[in-house]
């Protein structure tokens, strides 16, 4: 059965809803980390168990038809022909931001159908920005159509998000300024709207990518692997981690960003 535009709407509807729903619980436990320490990893355990078990209880009441996505989905029973609807919900992405009272972070949401992306959406409740993208179609920030950067050429005005300890690990030229927000699907949602012209991800799962890879790709951008070749998220289904570095960016700028960067180690 392939959805049909009555259903993807529904669907989406589901999403933003539940998301919206996802955020405001999350804002009640929003920089209430314990100051004393520099990560209250308690507070961030407890608010992802309470937001997991929200998003399972709606989807139940919603569509208990449909799977959640799990680390290792290998026995799981998603196949072509079985049950093909799934979900991949990532409760919180930025958490040290989270924890500390710094508004990068967020939670994201994608579907897949038959192993195929229908739609993502990406929510940063302390910010209020909403991106959301239909796999294929148009990507939005809030009712905003974004796009990825125009620029053909990287200059010292160019913006490169990066993950933490990037200096560890990349000797660079890049003309510009980079920056790490601590929210790496914020700062692929950020390359989508143009805001950056690039993204180094690094430490990923299919989780924590689904549904910003749906954003990026509906806004023009590419991700690829740092040798230059295709990088397919599908191949993480069983929930290992990306060890690999990957770029998110223009096609027409990612040779040149990549020329910028020598790998040290």
């Amino acid at each position: 059965m392939v959805l049909k535009g009555k259903e993807i709407e529904d669907l989406g509807q589901f999403a933003i809803e539940v998301i919206r729903g996802s955020g405001e619980k999350a804002l009640s436990y929003y920089g209430k980390g314990r100051h004393r320490i520099k990560f209250d990893e308690g507070l961030v355990t407890e608010a992802e168990i309470q937001l997991t078990e929200f998003f399972q209880d709606q989807l139940q009441a919603h569509f208990p038809e449909h799977q959640i996505f799990m680390n290792n989905q290998e026995g799981q029973g998603y196949t072509h022909e079985g049950k093909k609807s799934m979900w991949i919900y990532d409760p919180l992405d930025g958490v040290a931001n989270f924890q500390a009272g710094i508004p990068i972070w967020g939670m994201s949401l994608a579907l897949i159908e038959n192993f195929w992306p229908v739609f993502g959406v990406f929510y940063m409740p302390a910010t209020g920005d909403f991106f959301q993208a239909q796999a294929g179609q148009k990507a939005f920030r809030g009712k905003e159509e974004i796009r990825i950067s125009a620029q053909d050429n990287i200059n010292d005005e160019s913006l490169l998000l990066t993950y933490s300890r990037f200096h560890q690990h990349y000797r660079s030229t890049f003309p510009g300024k980079i920056r790490s927000l601590g929210c790496a699907a914020a700062h692929m949602c950020y390359v989508a709207m143009g805001r950056a012209e690039a993204a180094l991800i690094a430490n990923e799962s299919y989780r924590g990518l689904a549904a910003a890879c749906i954003i990026v790709e509906a806004a023009g951008g590419k991700i690829s692997r740092m040798d230059g070749s295709d990088f397919f998220l599908n191949e993480y289904l069983d929930g290992a981690k990306i060890d690999e570095h990957l770029l998110v960016a223009s096609p027409e700028t990612s040779s040149q960003i990549r020329e910028c960067l020598q790998k040290t180690s």
